[in-house]
């Protein structure tokens, strides 16, 4: 059997740090902004390579705080993926503004940025990249373009801890990047939580104030703020997992080079590889390992019935959802992204999978394709 992912495992390596976080936590009797959370947002920014970060509730949380500081609301837009969870577009959403999709690059599966100068309007206040998948996306262009027309750019990072972008890691490229520390990504808590980071010192205060019920000072709220706090508990294990993520991250890339080796050349059978970044110094974090094939589902039952786990990210593009059917963006308005919908399927992927579990399903996806198996030789090790 290979699962999707397998939590149990991933969090059994960190047992005993993670039980001695919980103790030190229990027994210090403060348990909501304390020291726990200084010290993982310092460690947080130094690991990103950004001034500052701000622990909050979850990565929605993070990308809507943002755009609250920035006084995005009413009457703006805000450029987004059309390939992407909806917590991108709700983000937008939730504070008055409205979404404006642009379509992917096939090859990347992130938004196209030579798409975005005929998206942005005289409305248009920021743009919200997503590193989907782990993949960063293409900063340079697309900071190019905001700068050009003024704009404002949060990166919503909930899937790429640890990705690099032209050798620097993800954390500070644009303005503030949004952070998800659900349970399943790359650095996972034991439940929800979220931070941001940011080299912008008056941004990064001014979020430490709308997270705290808009108060810095205990009773006296200068603004109208929210309850959205990275709690003590939540911060102290994730410094438990913190350092080992880089290699945490590395096994994840020796899996996706054993998939890459193993599915090699299967184009005629229709099966769609995820593509290494172009730029040498550029690296995903392998959060998913995305195929895509014209018959998905058919596949998906076969690798089921072969004990191999697999989720679709994600069955539903963002504009053909009931809550966003106000939009009026029917089918067949955003064709890249609704045929990426249809096609994709996350394979297995993660820090405690072994390479015998990869092997499995690369055997299994073959033969589903209708593919031969592949020499015993030809196996790479993870």
């Amino acid at each position: 059997m290979t699962p999707f992912l397998d939590l149990k495992a991933i969090n059994a390596a960190h047992r005993s740090d993670l039980l001695a976080a919980f103790e030190r936590v229990l027994d210090s009797g403060w348990y909501v902004m304390g020291q726990e959370l200084q010290a993982f947002e310092a460690e947080y920014a130094a690991w990103c390579g950004a001034a500052h970060c701000v622990g909050v509730g979850n990565g929605l949380e993070a990308l809507t705080l943002v755009l609250r500081a920035w006084g995005i609301g009413p009457g703006d837009e805000v450029i987004v993926p059309a390939n992407t969870y909806i917590a991108t577009w709700l983000a937008v959403t939730h504070v008055g503004a409205t979404p404006v999709p642009v379509e992917p690059d096939e090859r990347s599966f992130n938004i196209d940025p030579a798409l975005i100068e005929a998206a942005i309007t005289p409305r248009t206040r920021a743009l919200l990249p997503v590193h989907l998948y782990g993949r960063p996306a293409e900063m340079a262009p697309i900071l190019d373009s905001a700068r050009r027309h003024g704009l404002r750019v949060l990166e919503d990072g909930a899937q790429a801890h640890g990705a690099l972008y032209r050798g620097q890691r993800l954390g500070a490229h644009g303005d503030a990047v949004a952070w998800s520390f659900y349970p399943g990504k790359n650095l996972g808590a034991l439940g929800d939580g979220g931070a941001i980071t940011t080299n912008d010192a008056a941004l990064a205060e001014r979020l430490r104030v709308l997270r705290n019920y808009g108060s810095r000072v205990k009773y006296r709220n200068e603004a109208i703020g929210w309850n959205s706090r990275l709690d003590e508990l939540q911060a102290a294990l994730l410094r438990c997992k913190l350092p080992a993520l880089e290699a945490e991250n590395q096994h994840r890339a020796a899996v996706a080079h054993q998939y890459l080796q193993g599915l090699q050349g299967l184009q005629h059978c229709g099966l769609m590889l995820p593509q290494l970044p172009a730029e040498a110094t550029s690296s995903s974090a392998w959060h998913l390992f995305v195929v895509r094939h014209p018959e998905r589902d058919r596949l998906a039952t076969a690798l089921a019935g072969a004990g191999v786990g697999t989720v679709i990210h994600y069955p539903q593009a963002p504009h053909l959802q009931p809550a966003y059917a106000g939009l009026g963006l029917a089918a067949g308005t955003l064709p890249i992204s609704e045929r990426l919908h249809a096609q994709v399927l996350s394979l297995p992927i993660g820090p405690t999978q072994t390479a015998a579990q990869t092997e499995a399903v690369v055997a299994a996806l073959r033969a589903a394709v209708g593919a031969p198996a592949r020499p015993r030789h030809d196996a790479v090790t993870a």
